[in-house]
C-alpha cells in the first residue's frame, strides 16, 4: 500500500510502499530510549519506493546494542520527529525502517509481530486492562 508521512512540524514529507503484514513492534532498549516509550512501531519499506518529498532529515549513526552494526537514524532537524533508520552511507538503500507514527495511514498498520520481546517492559502485556479516557485528563 502507498503510505504518506511527515514529521510533526511537516518540514519533512515522504511517501513509500509498505506491506501491512510486515509491521512490527520493537521492544529493544535502543528503540525504548530513542522513542521515549516502551517500544517503537516500524514497517520496512523497499528503498526503491521511498521518496523524500520535502525537507532533509538529520542523520546520526547509532551502533546497535547487540549486533554492533551501525544504523543511520533519521529525524527532523526542526521538531525532532523520528522518520526512519537504514544502513549508513551514500547511495541507494535496500530498506528503510519507517516509523509508523509518522505515517498518515498508521490506523491501517496494526503490528503483526513483537521483536526483542525479552527486553519488553513487564507491564506492556497488561496495557489493555488500564482505565481508558477519551481525552487527556488529570490523574
Amino acid at each position: 500500500m502507498k503510505v504518506h508521512g511527515s514529521c510533526h512540524c511537516e518540514h519533512i514529507t515522504f511517501e513509500a510502499d509498505a506491506d501491512p503484514e510486515k509491521v512490527g513492534l520493537c521492544h529493544c532498549t535502543d528503540c525504548q530510549t530513542s522513542s521515549g516509550s516502551a517500544f517503537r512501531t516500524n514497517v520496512p519499506v523497499p528503498g526503491d519506493t521511498f521518496r523524500m518529498l520535502s525537507g532533509e532529515p538529520t542523520i546520526y549513526i547509532k551502533t546497535t546494542a547487540e549486533s554492533g552494526n551501525p544504523r543511520a537514524q533519521a529525524f527532523c532537524p526542526k521538531c525532532g520527529t523520528s522518520i526512519y533508520s537504514t544502513t549508513p552511507g551514500d547511495g541507494p538503500k535496500a530498506t528503510y525502517m519507517v516509523r509508523v507514527g509518522a505515517l498518515r495511514e498508521r490506523d491501517q498498520l496494526a503490528p503483526k509481530v513483537q521483536n526483542w520481546f525479552r527486553s519488553a517492559q513487564p507491564w506492556v502485556t497488561a496495557i489493555g486492562a488500564l482505565r481508558k479516557n477519551e481525552k487527556a485528563r488529570d490523574n
